[in-house]
C-alpha cells in the first residue's frame, strides 16, 4: 500500500542546459518506486517516439505519460487552434487531478514554452498553482520559466550548459536524448 505525501512542494527545473524532462522522470521513477502515483503532463510534444513513453508502459497506473502537443515545432510561427487547445486540455487534465487526488505528482513537462509562446497564458497556470492540494506535489519543466513561477516555487534548479556534443554536430539520440 502506498504512503502519500504528507507535504507536496513546487518544484522548477528550468534553464538552456540538457535534461530537465530527464529529472522530472527520474524524479517520477523514484515516486512510483514507493507507489505513489504520477502523472506526467507533456506540453508541446506528441507521438509515441520517445523511449519515456515506451519505458512508462509497465509502470502504469502507478506512472502515467499524457501528451498535450501536435509534435510539430513551434519555432518562427505562430501556434495554430489546435495546439492552443491541446495545451489547454493539459492544463485542464492538470485542474482535474487536483480536484480528484488522483496523484500524488504531477509534471507540467515543457509548461515554461507552452506560456512563453502563447498557448497557455500565464495566469492560468498561476490559478492552476494556486489549486494545488497540500499533498499534491508539482514539477514544472522547460527553459525560460516565467519569473512568477520562479518566484512561487519551493525548489529552483537550474540546468547550464557547460559542453554538449550537439555544438560538435552530433544530432540527438534514441534512447539518450529522446
Amino acid at each position: 500500500m502506498a504512503e502519500h505525501l504528507k507535504r507536496g512542494l513546487i518544484q522548477v527545473y528550468t534553464g538552456d542546459g540538457k535534461g530537465k524532462t530527464t529529472a522530472a522522470l527520474g524524479l517520477a521513477l523514484r515516486a512510483a518506486g514507493w507507489g505513489l502515483k504520477t502523472h506526467f503532463i507533456q506540453f508541446l510534444k506528441g507521438g509515441k517516439a520517445t523511449g519515456e513513453i515506451r519505458a512508462v508502459e509497465p509502470l502504469q497506473p502507478n506512472l502515467v505519460v499524457s501528451q498535450f502537443g501536435s509534435g510539430r515545432f513551434i519555432i518562427g510561427r505562430q501556434p495554430d487552434e489546435e495546439e492552443k487547445a491541446l495545451a489547454r486540455s493539459g492544463l485542464a487534465a492538470a485542474g482535474m487531478d487536483f480536484a480528484s487526488h488522483s496523484y500524488d505528482l504531477i509534471v507540467l513537462d515543457e509548461i515554461s514554452h507552452a506560456v512563453n509562446l502563447g498557448l497557455v497564458g500565464l495566469e492560468d497556470v498561476m490559478t492552476l498553482l494556486a489549486q494545488k492540494p497540500p499533498k499534491v506535489e508539482v514539477v514544472l519543466t522547460g527553459r525560460n520559466m516565467p519569473p512568477a513561477i520562479i518566484e512561487l516555487a519551493d525548489l529552483v534548479t537550474e540546468m547550464v550548459p557547460i559542453k554538449h556534443p550537439m555544438d560538435r554536430g552530433i544530432e540527438a539520440r534514441r534512447g539518450i536524448e529522446y
